[in-house]
């Protein structure tokens, strides 16, 4: 039992951070062609920011969430956006809700946008008063990546297939195989489906689509691993990004993931559940600071079924974001626990506010 459960925790962990790190180099490599102009529009407006992060936390699953972080984390946008995409976000829940409630879905992640481009522009509103006032630094002060997507010239734009550019090669060859062929597949809420509700014919926001989806884009990340330069495959995508980012993300990743499923495989969630909306709204807002996929399905079925209002389930998709915050921990602790503390502030005052209309 233990030996399936660490096998299952790598396999996430894997996903995870291979996930990511396609990401952050996807980024890099857009910033660095274009000098800097394909991200340059995002920094100049708060509000812009905040409006694609919440959108980027709409997409089922973690992948948007990741994108953010990985954004967050260079200094491309602010704490309020990170906000706004927790907010957002469903993690891997919104797959369960299109399956079970597909007539609501979009009422639910509607709702959700708007409660979290608010709370966005509110959060970075404070946070500049805040700094201003006490003459505090940037709220991104406290990150491994101290220096945003560097851009800069090239004195030398040379290509040779080193060692070092085959091994990142294969290792992304790798990657997109496994995503492929499912080999790193670990039993998302959509896959799972909903009785009688599974018979899609093609379900397009499926997360098998979506491991396609960056199956090919891992393809771009193969494109530029062949056609840049020695300096941008090194400096730029194994200095920054590997050697100094994978590494902390897989372990916080593995840590955590494993933290929490030895926990919950001795702990019964849905044994707390009761009838009392009051209750169960502080329980899915506190079940939501967990960073996992899993607990909090306990209030997408509950709802599906009938057997708790909206408002819990408001409150737990508010205040989870699914695995996409974890490799925050392995960036800025201090954005992880207050960022955390922040959802769940919002998750309580959505689910006991919408009580009133609901």
């Amino acid at each position: 039992m233990f030996l399936h459960l660490l096998t299952d925790v790598l396999r996430n962990s894997i996903l995870i951070t291979g996930l990511v790190i396609v990401m952050m180099m996807l980024i890099e490599s857009l910033n660095i062609e274009s000098r800097g102009m394909f991200f340059s529009g995002l920094r100049k407006t708060k509000i812009g920011q905040v409006v694609f992060s919440a959108f980027l936390g709409m997409i089922p699953g973690c992948m948007g969430g990741f994108a953010a972080v990985s954004l967050y984390t260079h200094r491309m946008i602010s704490f309020g956006a990170l906000i706004a995409m927790m907010i957002a976000s469903s993690g891997d829940e919104a797959f369960m809700i299109i399956a079970m409630v597909p007539d609501k879905a979009v009422q639910i992640f509607l709702i959700l946008f708007a409660i979290a481009v608010a709370f966005g522009l509110v959060t970075d509103m404070i946070e500049s008063r805040i700094r201003k006032n006490r003459e505090m630094p940037d709220e991104t002060a406290d990150v491994k990546c101290t220096d945003g997507y560097e851009v800069h010239e090239e004195a030398d734009r040379t290509r040779t297939f080193s060692w070092l550019r085959v091994w990142l090669f294969l290792g992304v060859v790798v990657f997109i195989a496994a995503l492929v062929t499912g080999t790193l597949d670990h039993g998302h809420a959509a896959a799972q489906g909903a009785p009688g509700k599974q018979d899609f014919a093609i379900n397009l926001l499926d997360e098998t689509w979506m491991q396609y989806l960056f199956a090919g884009l891992s393809l771009i990340v193969l494109g530029c691993l062949v056609f840049a330069s020695d300096h941008f495959v090194k400096e730029h995508l194994w200095h920054h990004i590997v050697k100094k980012h994978l590494p902390g993300i897989f372990c916080w990743t593995f840590g955590v993931l494993l933290f929490v499923s030895v926990g919950l495989h001795y702990i019964d969630i849905s044994g707390w559940i009761s009838s009392n909306t009051v209750l169960m709204i502080l329980l899915a807002a506190a079940v939501g600071i967990i960073p996992e996929s899993g607990p909090h399905l306990i209030f997408v079925t509950l709802y599906a079924g009938g057997l708790v209002p909206l408002p819990v389930l408001l409150a737990s998709s508010v205040s989870q974001d699914g695995h996409s915050t974890i490799p925050l921990l392995a960036e800025s602790k201090k954005s992880f626990v207050k960022a955390k503390l922040i959802n769940f502030a919002v998750a309580l005052l959505i689910g006991y506010g919408s009580m009133l209309f609901v």
